[in-house]
Protein backbone atom coordinates (compact mmCIF):
# COMPACT_ATOMS: atom_id res chain seq x y z
CA UNK A 1 0.00 0.00 0.00
CA UNK A 2 2.95 2.30 -0.47
CA UNK A 3 1.08 4.06 -3.26
CA UNK A 4 -1.62 5.30 -0.91
CA UNK A 5 -1.34 8.76 0.60
CA UNK A 6 -3.99 10.75 2.43
CA UNK A 7 -5.18 14.29 1.73
CA UNK A 8 -3.38 16.78 3.96
CA UNK A 9 -6.59 18.72 4.59
CA UNK A 10 -8.09 15.81 6.55
CA UNK A 11 -5.66 16.41 9.42
CA UNK A 12 -7.71 19.35 10.71
CA UNK A 13 -11.02 18.58 9.00
CA UNK A 14 -14.27 18.88 10.93
CA UNK A 15 -17.19 17.46 8.92
CA UNK A 16 -20.82 18.49 9.03
CA UNK A 17 -23.30 15.98 7.64
CA UNK A 18 -26.19 17.49 5.70
CA UNK A 19 -29.36 15.55 4.93
CA UNK A 20 -30.38 17.86 2.07
CA UNK A 21 -34.14 17.31 2.11
CA UNK A 22 -34.28 18.45 5.75
CA UNK A 23 -31.72 21.26 5.85
CA UNK A 24 -33.17 24.43 4.29
CA UNK A 25 -35.91 24.96 1.70
CA UNK A 26 -35.59 28.02 -0.55
CA UNK A 27 -38.46 27.41 -3.01
CA UNK A 28 -41.22 26.71 -0.47
CA UNK A 29 -42.03 23.19 -1.64
CA UNK A 30 -41.39 21.75 1.83
CA UNK A 31 -38.18 19.95 0.81
CA UNK A 32 -34.66 21.25 1.40
CA UNK A 33 -32.54 21.97 -1.65
CA UNK A 34 -29.01 22.76 -2.79
CA UNK A 35 -29.74 26.47 -2.93
CA UNK A 36 -30.58 26.16 0.77
CA UNK A 37 -27.24 24.54 1.52
CA UNK A 38 -25.48 27.36 -0.33
CA UNK A 39 -27.45 29.96 1.63
CA UNK A 40 -26.35 28.41 4.94
CA UNK A 41 -22.65 28.12 4.13
CA UNK A 42 -21.91 31.26 6.14
CA UNK A 43 -23.46 29.58 9.19
CA UNK A 44 -21.19 26.58 8.72
CA UNK A 45 -18.20 28.86 8.32
CA UNK A 46 -19.18 30.72 11.52
CA UNK A 47 -19.49 27.40 13.37
CA UNK A 48 -15.99 26.47 12.26
CA UNK A 49 -16.63 23.32 10.24
CA UNK A 50 -14.54 23.04 7.11
CA UNK A 51 -15.98 20.00 5.35
CA UNK A 52 -19.45 18.77 4.36
CA UNK A 53 -20.76 15.25 3.82
CA UNK A 54 -23.86 15.64 1.65
CA UNK A 55 -26.31 12.73 1.67
CA UNK A 56 -27.40 11.46 -1.79
CA UNK A 57 -28.74 14.20 -4.03
CA UNK A 58 -29.10 12.31 -7.32
CA UNK A 59 -32.13 11.37 -9.42
CA UNK A 60 -34.14 8.77 -7.53
CA UNK A 61 -37.70 7.56 -6.93
CA UNK A 62 -36.82 8.06 -3.23
CA UNK A 63 -38.01 4.72 -1.96
CA UNK A 64 -34.97 4.84 0.33
CA UNK A 65 -34.42 8.59 0.66
CA UNK A 66 -32.09 8.74 -2.37
CA UNK A 67 -30.06 5.64 -1.58
CA UNK A 68 -31.90 4.10 -4.54
CA UNK A 69 -30.18 5.98 -7.36
CA UNK A 70 -31.76 6.14 -10.81
CA UNK A 71 -29.10 8.37 -12.42
CA UNK A 72 -25.64 8.85 -10.89
CA UNK A 73 -24.84 11.71 -13.23
CA UNK A 74 -27.76 14.04 -12.56
CA UNK A 75 -28.99 15.93 -9.49
CA UNK A 76 -32.58 15.19 -8.48
CA UNK A 77 -34.85 18.04 -9.65
CA UNK A 78 -36.27 18.49 -6.17
CA UNK A 79 -32.79 19.59 -5.04
CA UNK A 80 -31.86 21.61 -8.13
CA UNK A 81 -29.57 20.98 -11.06
CA UNK A 82 -26.03 19.89 -11.78
CA UNK A 83 -25.22 23.58 -12.12
CA UNK A 84 -26.49 24.14 -8.56
CA UNK A 85 -24.24 21.41 -7.22
CA UNK A 86 -21.26 22.87 -9.09
CA UNK A 87 -22.14 26.26 -7.61
CA UNK A 88 -22.22 24.69 -4.14
CA UNK A 89 -18.70 23.35 -4.68
CA UNK A 90 -17.45 26.77 -5.72
CA UNK A 91 -19.19 28.72 -2.96
CA UNK A 92 -18.02 26.26 -0.32
CA UNK A 93 -14.44 26.40 -1.58
CA UNK A 94 -14.48 30.20 -1.33
CA UNK A 95 -15.14 29.75 2.37
CA UNK A 96 -12.50 27.08 2.82
CA UNK A 97 -15.08 24.28 3.05
CA UNK A 98 -14.67 20.93 1.26
CA UNK A 99 -17.69 19.01 -0.07
CA UNK A 100 -17.86 15.21 -0.18
CA UNK A 101 -20.77 13.51 -1.92
CA UNK A 102 -22.49 10.32 -0.88
CA UNK A 103 -21.59 7.51 -3.28
CA UNK A 104 -23.89 4.47 -3.46
CA UNK A 105 -21.87 1.86 -5.36
CA UNK A 106 -23.55 -1.36 -4.25
CA UNK A 107 -27.00 -1.05 -5.76
CA UNK A 108 -29.25 1.15 -7.86
CA UNK A 109 -32.97 1.76 -7.99
CA UNK A 110 -35.19 -0.59 -9.97
CA UNK A 111 -35.95 2.57 -11.98
CA UNK A 112 -32.35 2.88 -13.19
CA UNK A 113 -32.02 2.35 -16.99
CA UNK A 114 -29.21 -0.15 -16.35
CA UNK A 115 -31.51 -2.36 -14.32
CA UNK A 116 -34.38 -2.04 -16.75
CA UNK A 117 -32.05 -3.21 -19.51
CA UNK A 118 -30.81 -6.03 -17.27
CA UNK A 119 -34.42 -7.19 -16.84
CA UNK A 120 -34.79 -8.00 -20.55
CA UNK A 121 -34.70 -11.61 -21.68
CA UNK A 122 -32.36 -10.84 -24.59
CA UNK A 123 -28.71 -10.42 -23.62
CA UNK A 124 -27.31 -6.88 -23.70
CA UNK A 125 -24.46 -4.89 -22.18
CA UNK A 126 -26.28 -4.67 -18.81
CA UNK A 127 -27.33 -8.32 -18.50
CA UNK A 128 -24.47 -9.06 -16.09
CA UNK A 129 -24.34 -5.71 -14.29
CA UNK A 130 -26.65 -7.12 -11.61
CA UNK A 131 -26.79 -10.44 -9.79
CA UNK A 132 -29.42 -12.76 -11.28
CA UNK A 133 -30.06 -16.46 -10.86
CA UNK A 134 -30.41 -18.53 -14.02
CA UNK A 135 -34.05 -19.35 -13.47
CA UNK A 136 -37.12 -17.99 -11.76
CA UNK A 137 -37.26 -21.34 -9.97
CA UNK A 138 -33.75 -20.86 -8.58
CA UNK A 139 -34.26 -19.02 -5.31
CA UNK A 140 -30.57 -18.16 -4.88
CA UNK A 141 -28.50 -18.78 -1.78
CA UNK A 142 -28.36 -17.10 1.64
CA UNK A 143 -27.28 -14.71 2.95
CA UNK A 144 -28.28 -12.91 -0.25
CA UNK A 145 -31.97 -12.12 -0.62
CA UNK A 146 -33.70 -12.40 -3.98
CA UNK A 147 -36.84 -11.05 -5.61
CA UNK A 148 -38.68 -13.37 -7.98
CA UNK A 149 -41.31 -12.88 -10.64
CA UNK A 150 -40.36 -9.27 -11.32
CA UNK A 151 -39.17 -9.18 -14.93
CA UNK A 152 -39.49 -10.83 -18.32
CA UNK A 153 -36.01 -12.22 -17.70
CA UNK A 154 -36.07 -15.80 -16.44
CA UNK A 155 -34.30 -15.31 -13.13
CA UNK A 156 -34.41 -13.69 -9.70
CA UNK A 157 -32.38 -10.63 -8.77
CA UNK A 158 -30.40 -10.11 -5.56
CA UNK A 159 -31.07 -7.09 -3.38
CA UNK A 160 -28.90 -5.23 -0.89
CA UNK A 161 -31.64 -3.71 1.23
CA UNK A 162 -35.19 -3.02 0.04
CA UNK A 163 -36.77 -4.87 -2.92
CA UNK A 164 -36.25 -1.68 -4.94
CA UNK A 165 -32.43 -1.80 -4.54
CA UNK A 166 -31.02 -4.50 -6.84
CA UNK A 167 -27.41 -5.40 -6.09
CA UNK A 168 -24.84 -4.38 -8.67
CA UNK A 169 -22.53 -7.20 -9.71
CA UNK A 170 -18.93 -6.92 -8.53
CA UNK A 171 -18.54 -10.69 -8.58
CA UNK A 172 -18.15 -13.40 -5.95
CA UNK A 173 -14.93 -14.03 -4.09
CA UNK A 174 -15.72 -17.74 -3.96
CA UNK A 175 -18.22 -18.61 -6.71
CA UNK A 176 -20.21 -21.72 -5.92
CA UNK A 177 -19.72 -24.25 -8.77
CA UNK A 178 -23.33 -25.37 -8.28
CA UNK A 179 -24.53 -21.79 -8.89
CA UNK A 180 -23.24 -20.87 -12.37
CA UNK A 181 -24.81 -17.41 -12.03
CA UNK A 182 -22.18 -16.53 -9.39
CA UNK A 183 -19.50 -14.83 -11.48
CA UNK A 184 -15.87 -14.31 -10.39
CA UNK A 185 -14.68 -10.77 -9.69
CA UNK A 186 -12.71 -10.61 -12.96
CA UNK A 187 -15.64 -11.62 -15.19
CA UNK A 188 -16.69 -9.03 -17.83
CA UNK A 189 -19.85 -7.97 -15.97
CA UNK A 190 -18.17 -7.23 -12.62
CA UNK A 191 -15.24 -5.51 -14.34
CA UNK A 192 -17.63 -3.28 -16.31
CA UNK A 193 -19.38 -2.35 -13.05
CA UNK A 194 -16.05 -1.43 -11.48
CA UNK A 195 -15.12 0.72 -14.49
CA UNK A 196 -18.46 2.53 -14.22
CA UNK A 197 -17.79 3.25 -10.55
CA UNK A 198 -14.56 5.05 -11.45
CA UNK A 199 -16.37 6.90 -14.23
CA UNK A 200 -18.99 8.22 -11.78
CA UNK A 201 -16.30 9.38 -9.35
CA UNK A 202 -14.35 11.03 -12.15
CA UNK A 203 -17.45 12.89 -13.37
CA UNK A 204 -18.12 14.61 -10.02
CA UNK A 205 -14.49 15.17 -9.08
CA UNK A 206 -14.01 17.08 -12.32
CA UNK A 207 -16.96 19.28 -11.36
CA UNK A 208 -15.38 20.16 -8.03
CA UNK A 209 -16.31 17.48 -5.49
CA UNK A 210 -13.63 16.87 -2.86
CA UNK A 211 -14.33 13.19 -2.33
CA UNK A 212 -16.97 10.67 -1.35
CA UNK A 213 -18.50 8.92 1.61
CA UNK A 214 -19.10 5.38 0.33
CA UNK A 215 -22.32 3.65 1.33
CA UNK A 216 -22.00 0.00 2.45
CA UNK A 217 -18.40 -0.12 1.25
CA UNK A 218 -17.74 -3.60 2.62
CA UNK A 219 -20.62 -5.24 0.75
CA UNK A 220 -19.63 -5.04 -2.93
CA UNK A 221 -18.00 -8.43 -3.51
CA UNK A 222 -20.28 -11.26 -2.43
CA UNK A 223 -19.32 -14.46 -0.58
CA UNK A 224 -16.17 -12.74 0.68
CA UNK A 225 -16.06 -13.74 4.37
CA UNK A 226 -12.53 -12.46 5.00
CA UNK A 227 -13.10 -9.34 2.84
CA UNK A 228 -9.90 -10.02 0.87
CA UNK A 229 -11.44 -9.50 -2.57
CA UNK A 230 -13.41 -6.45 -1.40
CA UNK A 231 -10.20 -4.96 0.00
CA UNK A 232 -8.43 -5.73 -3.28
CA UNK A 233 -11.21 -4.01 -5.25
CA UNK A 234 -11.01 -0.86 -3.14
CA UNK A 235 -7.23 -0.80 -3.32
CA UNK A 236 -7.58 -0.72 -7.07
CA UNK A 237 -10.05 2.17 -6.84
CA UNK A 238 -7.88 4.02 -4.31
CA UNK A 239 -4.79 3.59 -6.46
CA UNK A 240 -6.65 5.11 -9.40
CA UNK A 241 -7.93 7.92 -7.17
CA UNK A 242 -4.49 8.62 -5.71
CA UNK A 243 -2.95 8.83 -9.17
CA UNK A 244 -5.63 11.12 -10.60
CA UNK A 245 -7.06 13.06 -7.63
CA UNK A 246 -4.55 12.83 -4.74
CA UNK A 247 -6.40 15.44 -2.65
CA UNK A 248 -9.76 13.68 -2.91
CA UNK A 249 -10.97 11.97 0.28
CA UNK A 250 -12.57 8.54 0.41
CA UNK A 251 -14.65 7.81 3.51
CA UNK A 252 -16.13 4.37 4.08
CA UNK A 253 -19.28 3.14 5.72
CA UNK A 254 -17.54 -0.12 6.59
CA UNK A 255 -17.77 -0.23 10.39
CA UNK A 256 -14.47 -2.09 10.69
CA UNK A 257 -11.57 0.39 10.56
CA UNK A 258 -8.85 -2.27 10.45
CA UNK A 259 -10.27 -3.63 7.20
CA UNK A 260 -11.40 -0.32 5.68
CA UNK A 261 -8.09 1.46 6.20
CA UNK A 262 -6.25 -1.60 4.89
CA UNK A 263 -8.41 -1.25 1.77
CA UNK A 264 -7.07 2.27 1.28
CA UNK A 265 -9.88 4.42 2.67
CA UNK A 266 -8.86 7.65 4.37
CA UNK A 267 -11.53 7.39 7.08
CA UNK A 268 -13.78 4.71 8.50
CA UNK A 269 -16.37 5.03 11.25
CA UNK A 270 -17.09 3.13 14.41
CA UNK A 271 -20.87 2.89 14.18
CA UNK A 272 -23.96 1.18 15.55
CA UNK A 273 -23.10 -1.84 13.39
CA UNK A 274 -19.84 -3.59 12.50
CA UNK A 275 -17.24 -3.80 15.25
CA UNK A 276 -18.68 -3.24 18.75
CA UNK A 277 -18.10 -0.25 20.99
CA UNK A 278 -19.96 2.75 19.58
CA UNK A 279 -23.35 1.90 21.05
CA UNK A 280 -21.84 1.37 24.50
CA UNK A 281 -20.88 5.04 24.47
CA UNK A 282 -24.22 6.58 23.58
CA UNK A 283 -27.07 4.04 23.49
CA UNK A 284 -28.10 1.79 26.33
CA UNK A 285 -28.36 -1.89 25.54
CA UNK A 286 -30.54 -4.58 27.07
CA UNK A 287 -30.06 -4.43 30.83
CA UNK A 288 -27.07 -2.15 30.33
CA UNK A 289 -26.43 1.59 30.46
CA UNK A 290 -24.15 3.45 28.11
CA UNK A 291 -21.12 5.40 29.32
CA UNK A 292 -22.59 8.84 28.54
CA UNK A 293 -25.52 8.40 30.89
CA UNK A 294 -26.01 10.78 33.81
CA UNK A 295 -27.33 7.89 35.92
CA UNK A 296 -23.93 6.23 35.69
CA UNK A 297 -23.62 2.49 35.46
CA UNK A 298 -21.84 2.47 32.11
CA UNK A 299 -18.26 1.62 31.28
CA UNK A 300 -15.96 3.33 28.80
CA UNK A 301 -13.88 0.15 28.46
CA UNK A 302 -16.41 -1.58 26.20
CA UNK A 303 -15.68 1.15 23.66
CA UNK A 304 -12.05 1.80 24.47
CA UNK A 305 -10.84 -1.80 24.31
CA UNK A 306 -12.29 -2.24 20.83
CA UNK A 307 -11.19 1.20 19.67
CA UNK A 308 -7.59 0.61 20.70
CA UNK A 309 -7.44 -2.62 18.67
CA UNK A 310 -8.09 -0.58 15.54
CA UNK A 311 -6.31 2.59 16.63
CA UNK A 312 -3.01 0.74 16.98
CA UNK A 313 -3.37 -0.50 13.40
CA UNK A 314 -4.59 2.82 11.97
CA UNK A 315 -1.25 4.13 10.73
CA UNK A 316 -2.61 4.80 7.25
CA UNK A 317 -5.88 6.56 7.97
CA UNK A 318 -8.36 7.85 10.55
CA UNK A 319 -11.11 6.40 12.73
CA UNK A 320 -14.13 8.64 13.20
CA UNK A 321 -16.70 8.69 16.00
CA UNK A 322 -19.74 10.61 14.64
CA UNK A 323 -22.17 12.52 16.81
CA UNK A 324 -24.92 10.49 15.07
CA UNK A 325 -26.21 10.19 11.51
CA UNK A 326 -29.30 9.60 9.40
CA UNK A 327 -29.37 5.86 10.19
CA UNK A 328 -29.43 5.96 14.01
CA UNK A 329 -31.14 7.89 16.82
CA UNK A 330 -29.76 11.36 17.41
CA UNK A 331 -27.24 11.87 20.18
CA UNK A 332 -29.96 13.86 21.97
CA UNK A 333 -32.09 10.86 22.71
CA UNK A 334 -33.43 11.95 26.13
CA UNK A 335 -30.31 13.90 27.12
CA UNK A 336 -30.00 17.34 28.68
CA UNK A 337 -27.74 20.14 27.50
CA UNK A 338 -25.38 19.37 30.38
CA UNK A 339 -25.14 15.80 29.11
CA UNK A 340 -24.50 17.02 25.57
CA UNK A 341 -21.76 19.40 26.64
CA UNK A 342 -19.78 16.46 28.04
CA UNK A 343 -20.50 14.39 24.92
CA UNK A 344 -19.18 17.11 22.62
CA UNK A 345 -16.14 17.68 24.83
CA UNK A 346 -15.33 14.05 24.03
CA UNK A 347 -16.20 14.19 20.31
CA UNK A 348 -14.18 17.34 19.63
CA UNK A 349 -11.05 16.22 21.51
CA UNK A 350 -10.94 12.61 20.34
CA UNK A 351 -8.50 11.42 17.63
CA UNK A 352 -9.59 10.98 14.03
CA UNK A 353 -11.90 13.24 12.06
CA UNK A 354 -15.08 14.53 13.81
CA UNK A 355 -18.46 14.32 12.06
CA UNK A 356 -21.36 16.44 13.34
CA UNK A 357 -24.81 15.46 12.11
CA UNK A 358 -26.88 18.53 11.21
CA UNK A 359 -28.74 19.89 14.22
CA UNK A 360 -26.77 17.92 16.81
CA UNK A 361 -24.82 21.09 17.56
CA UNK A 362 -28.00 22.71 18.91
CA UNK A 363 -29.32 19.54 20.56
CA UNK A 364 -32.07 18.65 18.08
CA UNK A 365 -34.01 15.73 19.46
CA UNK A 366 -34.81 12.32 18.11
CA UNK A 367 -38.57 12.41 17.48
CA UNK A 368 -40.30 9.16 18.37
CA UNK A 369 -43.39 7.70 16.74
CA UNK A 370 -43.22 9.36 13.31
CA UNK A 371 -44.68 7.45 10.37
CA UNK A 372 -42.06 6.28 7.91
CA UNK A 373 -41.15 8.56 5.03
CA UNK A 374 -39.11 7.39 2.05
CA UNK A 375 -38.06 4.16 3.74
CA UNK A 376 -36.99 5.81 6.98
CA UNK A 377 -38.98 3.65 9.43
CA UNK A 378 -37.30 3.89 12.87
CA UNK A 379 -34.70 6.23 11.35
CA UNK A 380 -37.34 8.84 10.46
CA UNK A 381 -37.11 10.55 13.86
CA UNK A 382 -33.50 11.55 13.13
CA UNK A 383 -34.34 13.21 9.81
CA UNK A 384 -36.70 16.02 10.80
CA UNK A 385 -36.23 19.60 9.49
CA UNK A 386 -33.39 21.75 10.78
CA UNK A 387 -34.54 24.28 13.37
CA UNK A 388 -33.18 27.68 12.38
CA UNK A 389 -35.36 30.19 14.22
CA UNK A 390 -38.74 30.77 15.84
CA UNK A 391 -40.48 31.74 12.61
CA UNK A 392 -42.75 29.64 10.43
CA UNK A 393 -41.69 25.99 10.42
CA UNK A 394 -38.70 26.90 12.58
CA UNK A 395 -37.26 28.81 9.64
CA UNK A 396 -36.86 25.65 7.55
CA UNK A 397 -39.50 26.42 4.91
CA UNK A 398 -42.32 28.80 4.05
CA UNK A 399 -44.46 25.90 2.81
CA UNK A 400 -47.61 24.80 4.58
CA UNK A 401 -47.09 22.41 7.47
CA UNK A 402 -48.63 19.51 5.52
CA UNK A 403 -46.16 20.05 2.67
CA UNK A 404 -43.07 19.63 4.82
CA UNK A 405 -40.80 16.69 4.10
CA UNK A 406 -41.26 15.63 7.71
CA UNK A 407 -43.03 17.21 10.69
CA UNK A 408 -41.05 19.45 12.99
CA UNK A 409 -40.31 18.85 16.63
CA UNK A 410 -43.60 20.13 18.00
CA UNK A 411 -42.37 21.03 21.47
CA UNK A 412 -42.39 24.71 22.46
CA UNK A 413 -38.87 24.61 23.86
CA UNK A 414 -37.32 23.11 20.75
CA UNK A 415 -33.78 24.47 20.25
CA UNK A 416 -32.99 26.82 17.36
CA UNK A 417 -29.83 28.26 15.85
CA UNK A 418 -31.01 31.84 16.26
CA UNK A 419 -31.74 31.50 19.96
CA UNK A 420 -28.50 29.70 20.72
CA UNK A 421 -26.24 32.00 18.70
CA UNK A 422 -27.14 34.89 20.99
CA UNK A 423 -26.55 32.98 24.25
CA UNK A 424 -22.88 32.58 25.16
CA UNK A 425 -23.63 29.56 27.38
CA UNK A 426 -25.63 27.67 24.74
CA UNK A 427 -24.71 24.24 23.41
CA UNK A 428 -24.10 25.77 19.98
CA UNK A 429 -21.51 28.21 21.33
CA UNK A 430 -19.98 25.42 23.42
CA UNK A 431 -19.50 23.34 20.26
CA UNK A 432 -18.16 26.36 18.41
CA UNK A 433 -15.55 27.00 21.12
CA UNK A 434 -14.50 23.35 21.09
CA UNK A 435 -14.10 23.45 17.31
CA UNK A 436 -11.98 26.61 17.55
CA UNK A 437 -9.78 25.04 20.23
CA UNK A 438 -9.30 21.91 18.15
CA UNK A 439 -8.42 23.81 14.98
CA UNK A 440 -5.74 25.90 16.67
CA UNK A 441 -4.19 22.97 18.59
CA UNK A 442 -2.23 20.38 16.55
CA UNK A 443 -2.36 17.88 19.42
CA UNK A 444 -6.18 17.84 19.24
CA UNK A 445 -6.39 17.31 15.48
CA UNK A 446 -6.66 14.01 13.67
CA UNK A 447 -2.97 13.14 13.86
CA UNK A 448 -2.45 13.91 17.54
CA UNK A 449 -1.64 10.83 19.59
CA UNK A 450 -4.00 9.56 22.27
CA UNK A 451 -3.14 7.72 25.48
CA UNK A 452 -5.68 6.69 28.13
CA UNK A 453 -4.68 7.95 31.59
CA UNK A 454 -7.67 6.74 33.60
CA UNK A 455 -10.13 4.21 32.18
CA UNK A 456 -11.41 1.46 34.44
CA UNK A 457 -14.30 -0.99 33.98
CA UNK A 458 -17.60 0.32 35.33
CA UNK A 459 -15.92 3.41 36.78
CA UNK A 460 -15.95 7.13 36.10
CA UNK A 461 -14.27 9.39 34.99
CA UNK A 462 -12.48 8.87 31.69
CA UNK A 463 -9.18 10.77 31.35
CA UNK A 464 -6.86 10.76 28.35
CA UNK A 465 -3.84 12.52 26.92
CA UNK A 466 -3.62 14.10 23.46
CA UNK A 467 -0.14 14.94 22.21
CA UNK A 468 1.63 16.07 19.07
CA UNK A 469 5.23 17.13 19.32
CA UNK A 470 5.66 19.12 22.52
CA UNK A 471 2.01 20.14 22.74
CA UNK A 472 -0.07 18.16 25.24
CA UNK A 473 -3.65 18.22 26.46
CA UNK A 474 -5.32 16.31 29.25
CA UNK A 475 -9.07 15.71 28.82
CA UNK A 476 -11.22 14.60 31.76
CA UNK A 477 -14.87 13.53 31.37
CA UNK A 478 -17.49 12.62 33.97
CA UNK A 479 -20.88 12.08 32.31
CA UNK A 480 -22.44 10.69 35.50
CA UNK A 481 -24.34 12.89 37.95
CA UNK A 482 -22.23 11.67 40.87
CA UNK A 483 -18.97 13.36 41.94
CA UNK A 484 -15.87 11.27 41.29
CA UNK A 485 -12.12 11.45 41.78
CA UNK A 486 -9.28 9.82 39.87
CA UNK A 487 -5.48 9.78 40.23
CA UNK A 488 -3.11 9.77 37.24
CA UNK A 489 0.66 9.74 36.88
CA UNK A 490 2.02 13.29 36.83
CA UNK A 491 5.14 12.63 34.78
CA UNK A 492 5.42 15.17 31.96
CA UNK A 493 2.16 16.88 32.91
CA UNK A 494 3.33 19.97 34.73
CA UNK A 495 1.44 23.26 34.78
CA UNK A 496 -2.04 22.19 33.74
CA UNK A 497 -3.91 25.25 32.42
CA UNK A 498 -7.65 25.06 31.87
CA UNK A 499 -8.73 25.79 28.28
CA UNK A 500 -12.39 24.77 28.66
CA UNK A 501 -14.30 23.04 31.38
CA UNK A 502 -16.82 22.97 34.20
CA UNK A 503 -16.79 21.39 37.64
CA UNK A 504 -13.23 20.02 37.68
CA UNK A 505 -10.35 20.65 40.05
CA UNK A 506 -7.09 18.86 40.51
CA UNK A 507 -4.49 18.44 43.23
CA UNK A 508 -0.85 17.56 42.63
CA UNK A 509 1.12 15.53 45.17
CA UNK A 510 4.43 13.92 44.40
CA UNK A 511 4.19 11.86 41.24
CA UNK A 512 0.40 11.97 41.09
CA UNK A 513 -2.34 14.35 40.01
CA UNK A 514 -5.79 13.69 41.44
CA UNK A 515 -8.80 15.04 39.57
CA UNK A 516 -11.86 15.99 41.61
CA UNK A 517 -14.96 16.15 39.42
CA UNK A 518 -18.54 17.14 40.13
CA UNK A 519 -21.39 15.40 38.34
CA UNK A 520 -21.68 15.96 34.56
CA UNK A 521 -18.36 17.74 34.36
CA UNK A 522 -15.51 17.98 31.88
CA UNK A 523 -12.20 19.76 31.47
CA UNK A 524 -9.64 20.27 28.71
CA UNK A 525 -6.25 21.22 30.15
CA UNK A 526 -3.18 22.34 28.26
CA UNK A 527 -0.10 20.80 29.84
CA UNK A 528 2.95 23.03 30.14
Amino acid sequence: MSYQSHPKWLEDAIFYQIYPQSFYDTNSDGIGDLAGVIEKLDYLSWLGVNAIWLNPCFVSPFQDAGYDVADYYRVAPRYGTNADLTRLFKQAHRRGIKVCLDLVPGHTSIEHPWFKASCRHKRNQYTDRYIWTNSTWDGGMPPLKFINGFAERDGNYAINFFYSQPALNYGFARPNPYCPWQQPVDAPGPMATRAELKKIMDFWLKKGADGFRVDLAASLVKNDPDSKMTIKLWRDVCKWLDQNYPEAALISEWGNPSEALQAGFDIDFMLHFGVPGYTSLFFKGKNQRCFFDSRGGGTVCDFLDEYLKHYRKARKGYISIPSSNHDMPRINNRRTNRDLEVVFAFLMTWPGVPFIYYGDEIGMRYIRGLPSREGGYARTGSRTPMQWDNGKNAGFSLAGAKQLYLPLDGRKNRPTVLDQKTRPTSLLNHVRRLIALRKKSPALTAKGKMEPLFAKPAKYPFIYLRQRGREKFVVALNPSSEPVSAPIEAQGLNNLNLEMGRGVKFASKGKRITFLMTGQSYAVYRAG
